[in-house]
């Protein structure tokens, strides 16, 4: 199947190889096994990505749980990877897996709760009840959940779900430590991050790493020998965490407040070996990739030294960003950024906790755009202190921008501990004991009829404009 085994330079080797004794049905049907280079693996696990949503511009790859895989590997347990958006039976790759690989345990990946729109809006967790029950069909091995949408429902997704723990915050280090605490029959107190069934804990302290440089990455082969090909974009993180509070954003809840960053030298070493392979696009999943700008400029300089010519992409937050970022970005291979605005009345941005104004978001898209980078922008229009007013000047402000590309919506996703449910509460829009698992969305009363006719009526002059109008509000 595959190999998986410890380079000098630290990195970790998984062999992603379509193998007939896993997948028997299609070629494109892939499971990956991990074995550590030690001679017996402690304990046999199974790490499934249930995620199947393709819509987007992008299809996902499960860069976490890639990263999950190769820490556990490297902790000495034996690991079959089995990523379910690019497999067509779902139902027989599943029971192939375990059948094959008899796991000890197996660890689920939930990604996203929701579509987090209120235009018929997408539950997303049956499909992984489905999953669950079929591992429960096909063995006795312990379900543990992770993942972002874990992460940010940790009690409420374990009960619907109903798997037996679930790791909230960062799975490189807390899964093989709870991994070691099962082999020691559950001797002491379980790991920081980890949630039982049994036990109904809630507020535990999450599973948060430090020094991110200690934690293994993939390597390029693990795509390779997988049904992709190097013409598709390999997601890279570089930093976590985020302290600055939007009012409706999950992102603490899912990495941390403290930011951390990899060392550049690392990243770009870790590009180096992918572009080696023959990838050559990636895109950039951390929040911010411009913040904090020294370590972006550093980051740029060393992959321009390394003359590595890749195309990335990346999310730039519209502050913090001067001429020279803006250069070094373009000539390190970017070529695409989404700024993510959310409005364009200055009133609106503040009760949303932004630390920008329209005219800073203008004078960086301009930069961006003379630089030949493409700029993807992105509404959010019903927000606190909105008003017909304060739309309209989104609107405008948005066209004036003559983005490549703008994404607007309708609503916006209320999650727990945040600015914005708070004001959902104080407002009588949800209550305090609402389960928010289940999607509910903040809009401004007074525009909840005009408000998705007008966005529908709007011809905005760029070639690419997603509208998300909410339905049946």
């Amino acid at each position: 199947m595959g190999v998986i085994s410890n380079n000098t330079d630290g990195r970790i080797n998984l062999g992603f190889i379509a193998s007939r004794e896993i997948l028997p049905a299609r070629p494109e049907q892939i499971a990956v096994r991990y074995c550590s280079s030690i001679e017996a693996a402690q304990m046999r696990v199974l790490l499934i990505s249930g995620n199947r949503e393709t819509s987007g511009a992008m299809t996902p790859l499960p860069l976490g749980l890639a990263c999950v895989a190769a820490a556990t590997a490297q902790a000495g347990f034996e690991v079959c990877f089995l990523d379910l958006l690019r497999t067509p039976d779902w139902q027989a790759a599943t029971q192939e897996a375990i059948a094959t690989l008899r796991p000890d345990v197996i660890g689920l990946s939930v990604r996203n709760i929701d579509d987090q729109t209120m235009m018929n809006p997408r539950f997303l967790l049956q499909p992984l009840q489905d999953l669950i029950a079929l591992c429960r069909g096909a063995c006795r091995a312990p379900i543990v959940l992770g993942g972002a949408g874990f992460s940010i429902f940790p009690e409420s997704t374990l009960a619907y779900l109903g798997a037996d723990m679930g790791i909230q915050g960062e799975g490189e280090t807390a899964f093989p430590n709870l991994l070691s605490w099962l082999q020691r029959g559950r001797s002491g107190p379980p790991p920081a991050g980890v949630y039982l069934a049994e036990a109904q804990q809630t507020h535990l302290p999450m599973a948060i790493t430090g020094n991110l440089d200690s934690l293994p990455l993939p390597a390029a082969e693990a795509w390779l020998s997988s049904s992709l090909s190097p013409e598709w974009r390999i997601p890279i993180q570089t930093r976590r965490g985020c302290a600055r509070d939007c009012a409706f954003c999950s992102t603490g809840m899912i990495e941390g407040r403290q930011l951390r960053w990899r060392s550049a030298a690392s990243v770009v070493d870790w590009l180096a070996s992918y572009r080696a392979a023959g990838f050559r696009n990636f895109a950039s999943v951390d929040n911010t990739f411009n913040v904090p700008m020294a370590y972006a400029k550093e980051l740029c300089g060393k992959i321009i030294d390394a003359r590595l010519d890749i195309d990335w992409w990346g999310q730039v937050y519209p502050k913090w960003v001067d001429r020279e970022l803006v250069d070094l970005m373009a000539r390190s291979g970017c070529t695409q950024v989404n700024l993510g605005f959310e409005s364009g009345s200055e009133p609106v941005l503040q009760l949303l906790n932004k630390q920008f104004t329209p005219a800073e978001v203008t004078e960086i898209s301009t930069m961006f755009a003379a630089a030949g980078v493409k700029r993807n922008g992105f509404l959010m229009l019903g927000a606190p202190g909105e008003t017909r007013q304060t739309v309209e000047e989104s609107l405008a402000f948005a066209e004036s921008l003559h983005l490549d590309a703008l994404k607007v919506s309708v609503g916006i996703r209320i999650y727990p501990y945040t600015a914005l449910a708070a004001r959902a509460v104080a407002e009588g829009i949800i209550d305090r004991d609402d389960d928010l698992l289940f999607p509910r969305f903040y809009m401004v009363p007074e525009l909840r009829d005009w408000l998705p006719e007008r966005v529908a009526g709007v011809a905005f002059g760029m070639p690419s404009a997603v509208l998300r109008p909410p339905a049946g509000l």
